[in-house]
């Protein structure tokens, strides 16, 4: 499948700090110790609908990352995969009177636009879950073969589940107690009552063939992936064992982070599938959590449709921790509009203040836990002293610019 076009990130002098995010699994803060090529998986979207803030807040954390890492002299392999098969996806595309793959192929354009139109640094590897089932398929077999999975004692339909206890390091990630498990698995595409599982945390890898549904054959019977082992496939035969970084909306962390780990685990026998599990909070409208279901979807390309600026969409976004949830507003939008007018006034300057200090501190504050409040206060700070003061750096106002372009993805050029 193909990617969306990568903007060009400028080069800064030097070298930025190691990267320290925190970790889901471990609960704090700690280095990422990436080698000269930095690897990371982030979850992509399932396309039956339109890119929404929620979605563009998860999507620049993790180009945050792959930024800080090109500036700490990475090369960077990202993957992300798009779920172009699953329930939600027929389900719209009926309502509609659509066909799913026409629906899918759809959204799935609209969120490469609005990426592109954000800035955001494209994976290397942007794969459909459609594009992958032999891998999945292999993937199944294997965990049959080593007694991980197990079909359903079902003769009319008999789906491949995977054992929950497969893995004695099963729940390290979340740190979930069972009910929260099971809770969290029925209201987030699980079925925990499912009837002939061994256990009901057990998890769907191959759903067999139903009336109506797509299904693709296999040594287990004609049928189609599971979401979790969708995502555990990808990675492994793209990037391997031993990634960098696992990331995804906090959403994510159960049942989807949680099984596609144990998934690769069980086969590879490896204790982490990750070295760093990293999740970003999530974006408010109206007092709830932005989602498809509830309706009080703010999307990217409506706002881009209404003239706003991709670039105060950014700045708006990164007002906040990605790790905190948080609300939209108009005020919030009002504010980043007018953080951008005021560092593109700032950056047109004949002269500014020294830039050394305030881009080593935009590094840092990004350098540990993706800071950004304390890098747009540092920028806010270096914009005002220009303003109102001048100074007598000729080279000041366009490195700050390459600075803000090159780590936190706002373009200050207007084009």
């Amino acid at each position: 499948m193909q990617s969306w076009p990568a903007p060009n990130v400028p080069a800064l002098p030097g070298r930025g700090p190691q990267l320290r995010l925190y970790d889901s699994s471990d609960r704090q803060v700690r280095p990422v110790s990436a080698g000269p090529t930095a690897t990371m998986y982030v979850c992509g979207i399932t396309p039956y609908d339109a890119t929404h803030l929620g979605h563009a807040a998860t999507y620049l954390a993790f180009d945050l990352v792959y930024r800080v890492w090109l500036d700490g002299g990475h090369d960077v392999h990202y993957v992300q995969n798009v779920t172009d098969v699953d329930d939600p996806l027929f389900e719209r595309a009926a309502r509609d009177g659509i066909d799913w793959r026409e629906l899918g192929d759809r959204e799935t354009d609209l969120f490469r636009d609005d990426m592109a139109a954000l800035r955001v640094l494209p994976p290397r590897d942007y794969v459909a879950a459609t594009d992958a089932i032999a891998e999945v398929i292999e993937l199944v077999e294997k965990m049959l073969a080593s007694g991980a999975a197990y079909i359903v004692d079902d003769s009319e339909y008999p789906d491949v589940y995977f054992r929950a206890d497969a893995t004695v390091q099963f729940g390290y990630e979340s740190g979930y107690d069972r009910d929260t498990m099971l809770r969290l698995s029925a209201e987030r595409g699980g079925d925990p009552d499912r009837l002939g599982k061994a256990d009901e945390l057990d998890a769907l890898l191959w759903r067999a063939r139903r009336p109506g549904e797509p299904s693709w054959p296999s040594p287990f019977g004609p049928g189609r992936p599971g979401w979790h082992v969708e995502c555990a496939a990808i990675a492994l035969s793209r990037i391997g064992t031993g990634l960098d970084i696992q990331g995804g909306g906090s959403d994510l962390t159960f049942p989807h982070h949680e099984f596609s780990a144990a998934h690769a685990e069980s086969v590879t026998g490896e204790r982490r599938f990750a070295r760093h599990y990293v999740h970003a909070g999530m974006i408010g409208w109206d007092g709830h959590k932005m989602s498809k279901s509830r309706g009080n979807l703010v999307l990217v390309s409506r706002l881009r449709a209404e003239g706003v600026d991709p670039s105060a969409i950014r700045l708006g976004l990164l007002a906040g921790h990605y790790r905190q949830d948080r609300s939209w507003s108009d005020e919030m939008l009002a504010e980043a509009v007018a953080r951008l007018e005021r560092w593109r006034r700032a950056t047109t300057l004949e002269t500014g203040p020294d830039a050394s200090d305030v881009v080593n501190r935009v590094r840092t504050y990004l350098a540990d836990d993706l800071d950004t409040p304390k890098a747009l206060v540092a920028l806010d700070a270096w914009a005002r002293e220009a303003l109102e003061f001048g100074g007598n750096d000729r080279a000041a106002p366009r490195t700050v610019a390459a600075a803000i372009d090159a780590l936190l993805g706002v373009q200050l050029a207007v084009e």
